[in-house]
């Protein structure tokens, strides 16, 4: 069969290319439902990731949070009309100490890899998980975006210390939003704490026990954990308050991406014994992890809703652009694609 995929082929252009697939092949063919907008697509979609990346990684099509429906399996695990959410990370090798989404060799789905925006996508049977068949997919479709916390959570139980009563996450935004959701669940006994700037984002975080404004935090709040959700410049500065504020032996979760190097006052890191852990991107293991918790906690999927306003249809490239140019002023919250092409 013929297959359309949408590829970025410059900043702000895109373009309709062929490719013949064959169904005989050992692929699962899933149609794409719902489509989110990640801020790494929009590097590469407003050109501003580096003339050297988008040399070398373009033309590709974008997109790597999605969920969509299964119309073929060759292995028939999976019935037709089943909703799975695809994972992006595609790795080629095994390794036993090395996690698959930080192997050289993986390949990652709209980073040098043709990415969701496509007809139909074919997947390797362990690169998708079934999900809640009564799900809002507006809300599944950036479980990609949600399984980020998840690992990095998954890194911070192996290297932590066991003293877990209290957890700070800076940066108010649509991943510490997710982040402190996810503390909440995993953590229901420990006192959890948002650290922003921006008052209608904080109001969202109805569910963690403190608020606090970085320009007003009270000198005696302290906490065991800390998970940085800020990223870009705000990194530095968010990294810097929380070892003011961090416990004896607390761990720091790295998680706001940064295209400069930061500052970090190691003095103070080896003073107190702090640990840095640093996570990337996720795998299979997180995808179903996460699917877990939204069979476990319902509520978690009503709570994202709240990152969700009304999608974009797609029925046309003119489309696409609209979206993307629509996420560049959405200071709140996913732009979700509903996939009609």
């Amino acid at each position: 069969m013929i297959n359309q995929i949408y590829q970025l082929v410059s900043p702000r252009q895109i373009e309709i290319s062929y490719k013949d697939e064959s169904l005989a092949q050992d692929k699962i063919v899933v149609r794409p439902k719902y489509l989110s907008i990640c801020n790494a697509d929009q590097r590469y979609y407003t050109g501003t990731r580096g003339k050297e990346a988008m040399k070398k990684k373009l033309p590709m099509a974008l997109i790597h949070e999605g969920v969509g429906e299964v119309v073929h399996d060759p292995t028939n695990r999976y019935k037709a009309g089943t909703k799975v959410v695809m994972v992006p990370n595609t790795p080629v090798e095994k390794d036993d100490f090395v996690a698959e989404n930080y192997l050289k060799s993986s390949k990652f789905r709209s980073s040098g890899y043709d990415g969701f925006m496509q007809d139909y996508v074919f997947l390797d049977i362990d690169r998708l998980v079934e999900l809640p068949q009564d799900i809002d997919l507006k809300v599944a479709a950036f479980t990609e975006l949600v399984t980020i916390p998840m690992h990095a959570l998954s890194r911070f139980e192996k290297k932590a210390i066991k003293k877990r009563d209290s957890f700070g996450v800076w940066g108010d935004g649509n991943l510490g939003f997710i982040t402190c959701l996810i503390l909440r669940k995993l953590y229901p006994d420990a006192e959890i704490s948002i650290f922003g700037k921006t008052d209608y984002k904080l109001d969202h975080f109805s569910f963690v026990d403190n608020i606090y404004n970085i320009n007003e935090i009270p000198e005696n709040v302290s906490i065991d954990h800390a998970i940085e959700c800020a990223g870009g410049k705000g990194s530095q500065y968010a990294i810097d308050q929380i070892i003011d504020h961090i416990n004896p032996e607390g761990s720091i979760c790295l998680l706001g991406v940064s295209e400069y190097p930061v500052e970090i006052n190691t003095r103070m890191v080896l003073e107190k014994g702090i640990t840095l852990i640093g996570s990337s991107r996720s795998g299979l293991e997180d995808f179903q992890r996460t699917v877990d918790l939204y069979f476990q906690f319902p509520d978690v999927v009503s709570k994202l809703s709240l990152l969700v306003g009304e999608p974009f249809e797609i029925k046309s490239i003119q489309d696409i652009i609209k979206a993307f140019d629509s996420d560049l002023s959405n200071s709140w919250g996913k732009t979700v694609m509903q996939w009609s092409i």
